[in-house]
């Protein structure tokens, strides 16, 4: 296993949240010096300052020791993709292209085999939606709307929004689509 390096999370933390190091060292009633000292890695932090960096910082205690929470890049390779298949969508799949730990964005293609359709109704959520109609064609349903989409349209559809959408060829169809979260 790596080392883990608190004092970069620990400033990665703080400037997360537009703090300063004095801010920061007062809310923990200490000093910037000593904060500073831990993010150089000069020196490590008692656990009573890890808690009270946990409790300023408003992140669980454990959060300090996910080594993930520093990787700059996350990859999903394609053989390793999550795939989803809801139990009453036949010939429906959404293949899941974010990394874990979910991020503000959730990035997906959906397949649509021919005749099939991504929900029975309509649903909305709670983030705005970008997709891009990636091979065939197919319709979106939006509550009284319908829109026609060929291959390489795109749209986005507003939170709350309710829609499906839907293959209506005998041709399969894939949208590669983002959802903010």
């Amino acid at each position: 296993m790596n080392s883990i390096n608190l004092g970069l999370k620990i400033k990665k933390f703080r400037t997360d949240q537009n703090l300063s190091l004095k801010e920061l060292a007062e809310k923990i009633k200490s000093t910037s010096a000593l904060l500073s000292q831990i993010e150089k890695g000069t020196t490590n932090p008692s656990i009573n300052t890890l808690k009270n960096l946990s409790i300023a910082l408003d992140i669980p205690l454990y959060k300090f020791f996910i080594e993930e929470t520093l990787k700059k890049v996350h990859i999903v390779r394609a053989q390793d993709r999550k795939i989803i298949t809801p139990s009453k969508g036949e010939g429906v799949s959404y293949e899941i292209l974010s990394p874990e730990p979910q991020t503000d964005v959730e990035f997906m293609i959906l397949n649509l085999s021919p005749y099939s359709s991504s929900k029975e109704k309509e649903i909305g959520h709670e983030g705005q939606e970008v997709a891009f109609i990636l091979e065939g064609e197919v319709k979106l349903n939006l509550e009284n709307e319908s829109y026609v989409l060929f291959q390489g349209d795109s749209i986005k559809i507003e939170k709350f929004v309710k829609h499906s959408w839907e293959n209506f060829t005998s041709n399969s169809s894939k949208i590669i689509f983002a959802v903010t979260i």
